[in-house]
């Protein structure tokens, strides 16, 4: 098996001929753990799109050999419509969709597994409980159980720690750290500097364009960190997506 859960090549993703992330090339290690920083704007989140195939390349290439269900993916929460009708359990069984189907009849193994997902997550007895009467804590909590069922090889997380409260966030970060010794592959976009430094030992810092990517020690230096906020200032919204970029012979 490769050593590279995941390879970007030349990586550029557009939104109307507009370059949101712009010639990203690097490799993620099989059960690395690697925060996705930057400023706001940068482009972390589209990048998290592009790899679960949401948004297509404008150029280069994403590889990992990896099928959809394999790969588990938790959306802002900005992004998720809590006031469908749907209750707690039924939520974190949608991780098991890969086994049952769309449509298919939940088994009691996967009943059992979803029990016991929001056990691990502390929401015991919330089974019934409708997701759009839960708070923003308990509603983060579900959505890891839901990961928790899905099993994936690659868990990638979208902002999972904005707007929740201190004991939530610490039991989250528990169960990356879990995902992690079980050599998953755990990619979080972050915005606090400090949660990077102290609880992920890869960073990939992009500032529409890459920084560094690397050890968390040596990316998110003073230098990095500035240069990607001028980076950032200076960006044409409006420009139009670069030519592509050949390769010259050695």
């Amino acid at each position: 098996m490769s050593e590279a859960a995941l390879t970007l090549s030349n990586l550029t993703i557009a939104y109307d001929r507009h370059p949101a992330v712009h010639h990203v090339s690097g490799t993620l290690k099989h059960g690395s753990l690697t925060a996705i920083a930057g400023p706001n704007g940068a482009g972390k989140s589209t990048l998290l799109k592009a790899i679960i195939g949401e948004l297509a390349p404008a150029e280069g290439r994403i590889e990992h050999g990896l099928k959809r269900a394999e790969i588990g993916y938790l959306p802002q929460a900005a992004e998720i419509n809590r006031r469908f009708p749907i209750n707690v359990l039924d939520t974190v069984l949608l991780g098991d969709w890969h086994q049952s189907g769309a449509f298919g009849r939940v088994s009691r193994a996967a009943l059992a597994k979803a029990q016991g997902a929001l056990h691990a997550v502390g929401l015991e007895g919330f089974d019934k409980r409708a997701i759009g009467s839960l708070s923003a804590g308990q509603f983060q909590r579900v959505l890891f159980a839901r990961l928790l069922l899905q099993d994936a090889r690659l868990i990638l997380l979208d902002e999972p720690f904005t707007a929740i409260d201190a004991r939530t966030t610490r039991d989250l970060l528990g169960l990356v750290s879990n995902w992690h010794g079980e050599g998953r592959t755990v990619v979080a976009v972050l915005h606090d500097f400090d949660q990077v430094r102290t609880h992920f030992p890869e960073t990939l810092l992009i500032a529409r364009e890459l920084i560094g990517w690397g050890t968390t020690k040596d990316v998110m230096t003073p230098d990095n960190l500035a240069r990607a906020r001028a980076m950032a200032e200076r960006f044409d919204e409006t420009a139009e997506i670069c030519a592509p970029q050949r390769e010259t012979a050695a």
